[in-house]
């Protein structure tokens, strides 16, 4: 069943002692803002979680598969679109010459049709959207989930450890320690802070990627659990703190998402100098007087 409202989301979760979001162009540290020193995750890392999640419970089986994946090689699922829609013909062998190359892009019908059989197999891709037109050309695809970076309420202090391993990876290490085998690193962590993300979901493009009912409520589901089958060294306690869900009466919505998330506050309560867990925040949610045809769901919170 395809969407017939709008709804704009309100994402919190929090971290202790671990690293939610490591920037590998930084050696890995916290991800932050510059300027302000306001800890970020990107939509990318959160989107991944989701794609985690929803792989895990349904065995990455259609309609649930995952295009995005680990170690995954995009131009075979093309290939496999192609091969479902019975225009395989289209792709030639490997596209070595000029000819066969050509054919690799697809009449403008198996395009679609190839666009359409990904959509309704691969949860992500009617989702979050794709581009899939490298090698084997299936389209792309503009999802109807859309969600923004989370941003850490406070600043956040990035802190380095050095940590041991009491063992070397190779006889020479051995023997440049004379037996002492022990190898030193870094670990980066952020000793507390809660996140804030919003997300926005289109019923017009719902009806475009086939998004419906049971794939929206998968969708919160996985929000609310997702870090509950992430855990690691680094993410240790990571948890989904609050999810406030506005819905509109109809496709085109009610009311501005900006407006309708300025209803959502978050501060340290009076008196906390140093935030170190949960219950040092109150959030507060203006429900009253909302504007006709909107209502919200509180999921968590």
């Amino acid at each position: 069943m395809s969407l017939s409202h709008r709804y704009d989301f309100v994402l919190l979760f929090d971290v202790k002692d671990g690293n939610p979001n490591g920037d590998p162009d930084a050696g890995n540290m916290p991800r932050l803002d510059a300027e302000t020193g306001h800890g970020l995750v990107t939509d990318v890392a959160l989107k991944r979680k989701v794609r985690n999640y929803v792989g895990m419970v349904n065995e990455c089986k259609p309609p649930f598969d995952i295009y995005i994946k680990e170690k995954g090689v995009l131009e075979r699922t093309h290939r496999a679109a192609y091969e479902a829609i019975g225009a395989s013909a289209e792709l030639g062998d490997d596209g070595k010459d000029d000819k066969k190359k050509a054919k690799r892009k697809g009449s403008e019908e198996s395009v679609k049709k190839a666009r359409d059989w990904i959509c309704k197999n691969f949860y992500d891709v009617r989702t979050f959207g794709a581009v899939m037109s490298i090698g084997v050309n299936c389209g792309q695809v503009r999802g109807p989930v859309q969600m923004t970076f989370a941003r850490s309420i406070d600043p956040i202090v990035a802190t380095e450890h050095s940590i041991t391993r009491m063992a070397v990876a190779t006889e020479k290490e051995s023997e440049s320690q004379e037996g002492d085998n022990r190898t030193m690193g870094r670990k980066h962590t952020v000793p507390y802070g809660i996140y804030r993300a919003h997300g926005f979901v289109s019923a017009f493009l719902a009806k475009q990627t086939g998004f419906g009912e049971a794939d929206l409520e998968l969708f919160f589901k996985s929000l609310e659990d997702m870090f509950e089958h992430d855990r690691s060294a680094a993410r240790g306690q990571m948890a989904t703190r609050a999810l406030y869900v506005f819905e509109h009466a109809g496709e085109l919505g009610n009311a501005h998402a900006h407006a309708l998330f300025d209803r959502v506050s978050v501060s340290r309560r009076e008196g906390v100098e140093v935030a170190r867990d949960f219950s040092d925040y109150a959030i507060a949610v203006d429900d009253a007087d909302l504007p006709t045809g909107v209502k919200l769901i509180r999921r968590l919170g």
